[in-house]
């Protein structure tokens, strides 16, 4: 994938299915089984030949001398605390059995990892991880009810009465309720992505695919000089497609920062699209070529739209971290809450502000 080549879920499962039909202990029959179904064109077997080659090597038995060079390298271990290393002593042995912490997960590993520090290997595991925590959005109280069997805090429903009444000759015997529902509430995610967020931009992207995704009533869009709409780009469960279509559509990509335009666009051009009441999410670490007065009067006029502005700013995961740059100090008195958005674990805590509101 990383040379370009078109290998989705889809690829990796027929991938498995192939090395299921066939025997893998034949080095030769693994590769033209992966060959078969991971290259779907002929600029796809070079590519294929070399990362085959980097992953199991040329096929050759190593001398002596290699292998004393790799013993002699020192490298960092993982300790995976479940799997004892030695033998316990008989004596230790027949005691009572005691608890083992569990053995370390790659994903547990990335949960506080920086993005800008992931490895492309490492962003795709993380994928997973990011379209489970995008299903989970806002709700909120709808006008619309539905049928509940507990009475209390609930309106009586007429018709149902009415219509249960007709087959005990007229007489409301048995009693119906009706509650409130709840529907999602709107979502609008507006990122960043010029140079100082280009270490997060992309992995940022893949939540704001996986959110449109997954929930309805959600925007996305995309900025730097200026503002892009990229909700429908995003749209479908093709993932490295949909970034394609993406990053085609922002034409500042990895440029300067204009946040105070960028929301006035948003304010005037899509204030219709965005409605009131819902929760507009910045991505972004607050560094502004703009003027602060522009941004303040639009932070101010967005927020008195939104059901609840939140701002993740990567930069604030920094334990010495403090608003002090023109963007932060105009945006910070009119956000509701300030998140780091440099890892797994702070989307999972928007995730739960989100639940939340």
């Amino acid at each position: 994938r990383a040379q370009g080549s078109r290998i989705g879920v889809g690829e990796l499962l027929d991938a498995h299915r192939a090395l299921a039909a066939v025997d893998c202990a034949s080095r030769e029959d693994s590769r033209l089984a992966l060959r078969t179904v991971l290259c779907s064109g002929r600029a796809d077997l070079p590519r294929f030949d070399e990362a085959f080659t980097a992953v199991f090597g040329d096929g050759r038995a190593p001398d002596a001398g290699e292998l004393d060079q790799l013993g002699a390298i020192e490298r960092a271990a993982l300790p995976r605390a479940g799997i004892p290393g030695t033998a316990l002593p008989a004596q230790q042995a027949a005691q009572e059995p005691r608890a083992v912490p569990a053995a370390w997960s790659d994903v547990e590993l990335l949960r506080e990892k920086d993005f800008a520090q992931y490895t492309e290997a490492e962003i795709a595991l993380a994928r997973e991880l990011i379209v489970r925590l995008a299903r989970r959005g806002p709700t909120r109280i709808s006008r619309r009810t539905r049928p509940v069997r507990r009475r209390r805090g609930h309106t009586l429903d007429l018709r149902r009465v009415v219509r249960a009444s007709l087959r005990t000759g007229g007489e409301p015997v048995r009693r119906h309720w009706r509650a409130p529902s709840r529907r999602p509430r709107p979502v609008v995610l507006v990122c960043d992505v010029s140079g100082s967020m280009t270490p997060y931009a992309r992995v940022l992207l893949q939540y704001l695919h996986a959110s449109v995704a997954a929930r309805r009533r959600v925007e996305a869009f995309a900025f730097g000089t200026r503002l892009t709409r990229i909700t429908n780009e995003l749209g479908g469960r093709d993932h490295d497609r949909a970034l394609e279509r993406a990053a085609a559509a922002v034409a500042d990509f990895s440029g300067g920062t204009r946040i105070g335009a960028a929301l006035a666009e948003l304010n005037r051009v899509h204030g219709r699209r965005v409605g009131r009441g819902a929760v507009i999410v910045v991505l972004s670490d607050g560094w502004d070529r703009g003027d602060p007065e522009v941004l303040d009067a639009e932070m101010a006029r967005l927020r008195r739209s939104a059901h609840r502005l939140v701002w993740l700013n990567p930069l604030a995961a920094h334990p010495d971290f403090e608003p002090l740059t023109r963007g932060m100090r105009a945006a910070v008195p009119h956000t509701d809450e300030l998140l780091a958005g440099n890892s797994l674990a702070s989307l999972e805590q928007l995730a739960r502000i989100l639940e939340e509101m």
